[in-house]
């Protein structure tokens, strides 16, 4: 099973990874931990990536595909992985395209977890005072106008994905809004036609 998740910050797609990581036993693929772990082990591309870093310049596209390409290719990846915060957007979309048909791989599903922004600030600005409540620690981009640019930038720069990827047939859309166990067994649904 090779799957994307799209949707904004908030939307639930790490809940959903991590569910489908559990019960299907492939590895959920973050840009950032691919990123840090090319860094920590001091490969090539590591050591690009470390450059530009240190530098405060954002990663290139190029680096970050031949990172990805890199990931797929480990052994725990030969039943799938699910992607997760990666693509960010159009380019690299076409190269992860490029880079799998060069593997003999195919995604199975881009699945768009479909939401309110407004209704996720809401949820987002509970989540804050029951972490207060009980004592945890906030992050700092958890506040409602940090969050909104965060909206603001996925608009912007990732939800030109959804037309790319409905595009070429392979997008499906599901209600994000719905409880945690009726967006898992959607995309379950999805997965696993019946």
């Amino acid at each position: 099973m090779r799957l994307i998740l799209l949707g904004p910050p908030g939307a639930g797609k790490g809940t959903q990874a991590g569910l489908l990581t559990k019960k299907h036993g492939i590895p959920q693929l973050s840009t950032g931990d691919m990123l840090r772990a090319a860094v920590a082990q001091q490969s090539e591309i590591g050591k690009r990536a470390k450059a530009v870093m240190d530098a405060g310049q954002l990663v290139s596209d190029e680096i970050v595909n031949q990172i990805v390409s890199e990931r797929i290719d480990a052994p725990d990846c030969a039943s799938g992985f699910i992607l997760d915060g990666y693509p960010r957007t159009v380019p690299q979309a076409q190269a992860l395209g490029e880079m799998l048909v060069g593997k003999g791989l195919k995604l199975d599903a881009v699945i768009e977890l479909k939401v309110d922004e407004n209704a996720l600030v809401k949820r987002m600005e509970s989540r804050v005072a029951e972490t207060i409540a009980k004592g945890g620690q906030v992050r700092s981009d958890d506040n409602p106008e940090a969050f909104r640019k965060r909206l603001v930038e996925y608009r912007e720069k990732t939800s030109p994905l959804s037309s790319y990827y409905a595009g070429t047939g392979e997008l499906r859309v599901i209600n994000g809004m719905a409880p945690v166990e009726e967006v898992t067994a959607e995309i379950e649904r999805i997965l696993v036609p019946a």
